[in-house]
């Protein structure tokens, strides 16, 4: 139930990540949030590489393979049993595991949340003890000075558009070109198809800075630090514009 989620949210997820957060904070020069931030949110996207990279391995076979999906539903059009079963043996005879990215990302979602949820209402510069191990040390002083220009107590435009701006690069850099809109005999999966591509190149990006903007200064440094991650993974992939 609700209660038994948001126990072992705070138990497994939160509470860690906050103990992470405050240990970097006692450790990091001037004791700066804004250095610890980026630090935290680099060490979460370091664990999750591995599972990233093979989600995006998983992605890029796909879409080497999604010619030969059209034309198996072309082939199969009046039984979609039979276009599931030649489907799975492709799958099959690539090595892919079409469920293998969805999977990994259920694994982060959880984790990316806990971290996010640190940021916005984790309560700095006030250090909850409570919620601190025995071995994290409650920080003498929390510096939310970052640069000499970013309060990140407080709201930033300027990271919250650098923050939408990273991810507007992101999408276009692991989504690829854009396909034109379909023409001639459309299809309402080829529609959904052309408008959610549309939404995660420019609305998405869009939403994001304007959430930062409002949250504050330490979530929109989180999202331009993960985005920067993961635009730097998609270079290590061999994606290019």
């Amino acid at each position: 139930n609700a209660s038994m989620i948001s126990s072992f949210f705070h138990s497994f997820i939160y509470t860690p990540l906050y103990n992470g957060l405050v240990f970097l904070i006692d450790f990091v020069p001037g004791h700066n949030v804004g250095v610890a931030v980026i630090l935290l949110t680099v060490a979460v996207r370091v664990v999750l590489y591995p599972l990233a990279r093979q989600a995006v391995k998983t992605q890029m076979a796909m879409r080497e393979i999604a010619p030969k999906i059209e034309e198996l539903k072309k082939k199969h059009k009046d039984s979609q049993e039979e276009l599931a079963r030649a489907t799975f043996a492709l799958y099959k005879e690539h090595n892919i595991r079409p469920f293998s990215s969805f999977l990994m990302l259920l694994i982060q979602i959880p984790l990316l949340i806990g971290l996010y949820w640190v940021f916005w209402k984790g309560g700095l510069p006030q250090v909850d003890a409570s919620l601190l191990y025995s071995f994290v040390p409650n920080p003498v002083q929390v510096s939310m000075n970052f640069l000499g220009f970013f309060d990140m107590a407080s709201r930033s435009i300027f990271l919250a558009a650098l923050a939408g701006g990273t991810q507007l690069i992101y999408a276009r850099l692991s989504m690829g070109e854009r396909k034109p809109a379909p023409t001639g005999e459309r299809s309402f999966t080829a529609d959904l198809t052309h408008s959610m591509d549309l939404q995660m190149r420019y609305i998405l990006p869009i939403m994001l800075g304007g959430f930062a903007y409002i949250a504050s200064a330490a979530v929109a440094l989180y999202f331009v630090t993960s985005n920067l991650f993961m635009i730097l993974q998609e270079y290590l992939a061999g994606r290019r514009f």
